[in-house]
């Protein structure tokens, strides 16, 4: 049986209407309602190595995320008739609770849609700068950048992720929204079992805590005073439960408007932070059109600015198209060259007009346009690399940065719809300080903004004007959820981790897919290599071919082992291009990750 798309919000699954209040928390697509989808592909379920770790397959749905319980609930609300969109608001909501490194309501992030009769949206709910901020909000007396961006309440933008999941179901969802929160409301109040690399993930998060002085916000982590929940363990968070109870039970305005809010709001000033109740009640998830563009005989739907992510990735592959990248063989010499040198020109032009096109006018039509590409990627030499020296941006050159510690999710029905959604607080465990009597960690996004435009940063990118601090501003960011659709029909969900690393993960596995016919568990699995223009070199996992390494630094690239450890850490779906069955694959390779179909 197939699940249809309920294209009201208020839609029950048995065709009842359900009162939704309107929000002021959304700013929904003025697309007009489109028909009911077409009948889905008949599926068979897709052959596979039962040996691989992290892989499922199925025909009715899929969820791929971080974490076990999280994927869990994402499942569990399909079987009980949600489409997609459901599925996503419960996995985003659950990793709330088991995964507090990235997994959030106190952060933000983006999502793209895409419906089984072909309908594509890109959700923005990136965090915002309160009010209160300004240009030069993190510098000292001398005009050096302290860590007061990074560490406490001060670091904590405005979060979306409430307010994102809510527009997501009020324009797809098919389950009332407290369905969908009830999986994480009892991972919350009767507990879940913490794994070890989530345990080791507390641990590091809250001797930061500790070290900091925020003893009240590690103690939320504790399973006895001065212990750090350790794996293996029951957790029980009862202040995160009360907050998710509230949401689901009064809807999402609960977090941005009355009682919750002001709460919220006078418990991050409490810290030293300035956050205000107005700045919770102005905030606004808002639905974008997506970065589509066809690659190779697929078509690719990703996310437009305030993310770099689907530009980058266009410029990407367009540019390494122009010079036949895809005509090598899979991972050699040639095509691995070719390819940084599209990579090293693209990260070149992510920072100058690429922001929060509310607030600045972003040529993203240029810059994706393939009379601009063409030019931009002429001299790229095959034989040789070109010093990142020589390569200015094409229109300018300022870049910005973002954490390692963000976490992606897939979705997919049986019907075809699908969710790419990636979301984070930005460093490991944010901000590192809990809001006082809610559980709700905060972000620590204000560290995406350019602190001091025109000055390296920690990973020696330089940040330009267009990323500056303003009030309301979104910052800059890399995530990168894409789509890609074959003939018209869904062919894979992708998405990864990794700050700067995140367009070159999904661009690495997209390729793989695409140009080589790699199935996606081998896609995944693949050593990934990146380059981000400055520094000057390509970072390589351990594991990536000493030959490839070799040739490399022959054409005269610095290879350098990446200093993250691994690189990106994609949890992703494909639908099976001859079985049209899924196959769902978790990143274990480089972590945790639960991958699940049925």
């Amino acid at each position: 049986m197939w699940l249809a798309l309920c294209l009201t919000a208020a839609c029950t699954p048995g065709g009842g209407a359900q009162q939704v209040a309107p929000s002021v928390h959304a700013e929904p697509s003025s697309q007009p309602a489109v028909a009911q989808p077409p009948a889905p592909p008949v599926r068979a379920m897709p052959a596979q190595d039962p040996s691989v770790p992290g892989v499922a397959v199925g025909v009715q749905g899929a969820v791929s995320s971080a974490e076990h319980n999280a994927t869990e609930a994402g499942i569990e609300i399909l079987r009980r008739g949600g489409n997609a969109i459901d599925a996503a608001v419960a996995v985003g909501f659950a990793l709330a609770v088991t995964q507090p490194s990235a997994g959030n309501l106190g952060g933000g992030g983006f999502m793209i849609v895409r419906t089984a009769d072909g309908r594509r949206s890109a959700i923005d709910y990136r965090e915002t700068a309160p009010s209160a901020a300004t240009r030069d909000m993190y510098l000292d007396a001398e005009g050096n950048v302290t860590d007061r961006s990074r560490l406490g309440p001060l670091a904590a933008g405005i979060p979306g992720t409430v307010a994102g999941m809510q527009l997501a179901h009020k324009q797809y969802g098919s389950l009332p929204w407290a369905d969908l929160l009830a999986p994480a409301i009892r991972l919350a109040r009767e507990g879940h079992v913490v794994d070890e690399d989530h345990a080791r993930r507390l641990e590091r998060g809250v001797k930061k805590m500790r070290e900091a002085g925020y003893l009240d916000s590690a103690r939320h982590y504790e399973s006895a005073p001065g212990q750090t929940v350790k794996a293996t363990e029951r957790w029980l968070q009862p202040a995160l439960a009360q907050t998710l109870e509230t949401i689901a039970n009064d809807g999402a305005d609960a977090f941005y408007r009355g009682a919750l809010a002001t709460k919220l709001a006078d418990g991050v000033k409490s810290l030293g932070g300035i956050w205000t109740a107005a700045d919770l009640a102005d905030y606004r998830a808002k639905e974008r059109k997506p970065i589509e563009f066809d690659y190779l005989g697929h078509h690719v739907i990703s996310m437009p600015p305030p993310s770099a992510g689907g530009v980058v990735m266009r410029q990407i592959l367009a540019g390494g198209q122009q010079h036949a990248m895809h005509v090598h063989p899979y991972r050699s010499v040639e095509a691995t060259h070719l390819y940084l040198e599209a990579t090293r020109r693209a990260y070149a032009d992510r920072g100058y007009l690429l922001g929060d096109p509310d607030f600045a006018e972003v040529p993203t039509e240029k810059l994706t346009s393939d009379a601009y590409i063409e030019q931009r990627m002429r001299d790229i030499d095959p034989k040789k690399a070109t010093p990142s020296s020589e390569v200015r941006g094409g229109l300018s050159g300022a870049l910005s940065r973002e954490s390692q510690e963000t976490t992606h999710y897939s979705v997919v029905d049986a019907a075809g719809n699908a969710v790419s959604n990636t979301y984070t607080l930005n460093t490991g465990m944010g901000a590192k300080v809990v809001a006082p009597g809610t559980g709700v960690l905060l972000n620590n996004e204000m560290d995406d903004f350019a602190a001091k435009p025109g000055t390296p940063n920690g990973y020696g990118l330089v940040q330009g004007e267009n990323n500056r601090i303003e009030p309301g501003k979104r910052m800059l960011s890399s995530m990168t959820p894409t789509i890609v659709t074959k003939d018209g029909e869904l062919r894979a969900v992708l998405g990864s981790p990794g700050g700067p690393t995140i367009t070159t993960t999904v661009t690495m596995i997209l390729r793989a897919m695409i140009e080589h016919a790699k199935p996606l568990d081998q896609a995944v699995a693949a050593p990934r290599i990146h380059h981000q223009w400055l520094p000057d070199r390509a970072i390589v996992e351990e594991a990536t071919e000493p030959a490839l390494v070799e040739g490399l630094k022959a054409l005269g690239h610095a290879v350098m082992p990446s200093r993250w450890g691994s690189i990106g850490h994609a949890h992703c779906i494909e639908v099976d291009p001859q079985t049209k069955g899924f196959r769902a694959v978790a990143d274990v390779v480089r972590g945790s990750g639960s991958a699940m179909a049925y």
